[in-house]
């Protein structure tokens, strides 16, 4: 609403009421000229008291009469808005989120228009978001039921040729050695699951400590250097500088790289090599991880960091994950102000994480083992 007092009702209020009385005595002037012209014309004399009484009563009367109708003229434009507002309420009402009342000044109805107006925008965003909370409720559900029913499934069934069935004593460690296998990866799904559902709501906070991202690739790195032996893949880790201190949460951030590591592995285990590199520069840290594997399609490119979200050629018992630790990293990445993006062609899939290196208060400052691992 404008603050311009000369376009407020109460003013235009004040305004069309000294109009209507202007009108009302430019009306009554002219009558009582016409009257006193006509009397005095015909009968040439002056007017009795009784006369002067009558026509002072009626000029009143009359005075009263054109004013309310001149009112109500000049201001009949208010009561159409009020007719409008009280048809917008009432669309509203009945849920008619699209309609909207029409604003044609900077008055205080236009004020009340305009509030209703945001109203309806705001109820219809409400309502959208409970509609996409609610689908995504009942997706969530159904890639839980289907993602911990497939291990369990195979769980249940070994177990049961192992109890049920005479087995030779190779053939049963085989099968107790698949369902353990199975057991251990609902065990990792169910973890993602409760991760991921801490970063949704909000339950994940972030401790900020000087953490060295040179030294906690290495340890991952060292981490991960059983799947590299088992999978044959050789891998290569270059920095342009031999520290790079940033504010991070370090357990959290080997969380979402140790996401990103694994997924190199799983889906580039055919390209037989894995390049990490790491640039510092002035504002920022960048780190790009690149795999060599089958590359993933433009398509798929742009949801794989959606929870749940696998490229169907990838899903299958051999390297299905839960389809939550790309969103898991990307959720840690954001936690901190950086950005992670993917990019795939036959040159390789190559994921990029971008991390400010914004200057440390000292207060905030806390010693984190990783700047003085060795």
């Amino acid at each position: 609403m404008s603050n311009n007092i000369f376009k407020s009702f109460r003013f235009e209020i004040v305004l069309y009421s000294l109009l209507s009385l202007l009108y009302t005595l430019l009306s009554i002037g002219i009558l009582h000229v016409g009257i006193f012209i006509i009397v005095f014309r015909e009968e040439r004399r002056s007017l009795s008291e009784a006369s002067t009484v009558l026509i002072a009563i009626f000029t009143i009367s009359l005075g009263v009469v054109l004013f309310i109708t001149y009112f109500l003229l000049l201001t009949r434009k208010f009561i159409t808005y009020i007719k409008m507002i009280a048809e917008g309420i009432s669309q509203i009402s009945q849920g008619n989120l699209n309609n909207r009342i029409k604003i044609t000044n900077e008055d205080e109805f236009a004020f009340i228009a305009d509030k209703l107006n945001e109203m309806a925008d705001n109820i219809k965003d409400i309502m959208e978001n409970e509609r996409r909370s609610e689908y995504a409720k009942n997706e969530l559900i159904t890639s839980v039921a289907h993602d911990l029913r497939t291990p369990l499934t195979s769980i249940i069934g070994y177990l049961d040729l192992v109890s049920s069935r005479e087995l030779s004593v190779e053939m049963k460690k085989k099968y107790i050695e698949i369902a353990y296998n199975k057991s251990l990866r609902l065990e990792n799904l169910i973890e993602d699951l409760f991760t991921y559902t801490k970063f949704n709501f909000g339950e994940v906070k972030a401790s900020f400590t000087e953490v060295d991202m040179v030294k906690l690739i290495n340890q991952l790195l060292d981490e991960f250097y059983p799947s590299f032996e088992e999978y044959q893949l050789e891998y290569s880790f270059t920095r342009n500088q031999s520290s790079a201190v940033i504010k991070a949460d370090g357990e959290l951030l080997a969380r979402a790289f140790a996401n990103l590591f694994s997924n190199a592995i799983k889906y580039g285990k055919s390209g037989g090599n894995i390049l990490i590199d790491l640039n510092r520069m002035p504002e920022r840290v960048i780190i790009a991880i690149t795999n060599f594997g089958e590359p993933i399609p433009k398509a798929d490119l742009e949801k794989i960091f959606q929870r749940f979200y696998r490229v169907e050629t990838s899903r299958s018992s051999e390297t299905g994950g839960s389809g939550l630790g790309l969103a898991i990293a990307h959720s840690i990445i954001e936690m901190h102000g950086g950005t992670i993006q993917a990019t795939s062609d036959t040159n390789g899939t190559k994921f990029i994480v971008t991390l400010e290196n914004e200057p440390i208060r000292e207060q905030d400052t806390k010693t984190d083992p990783l700047i003085n691992a060795n």
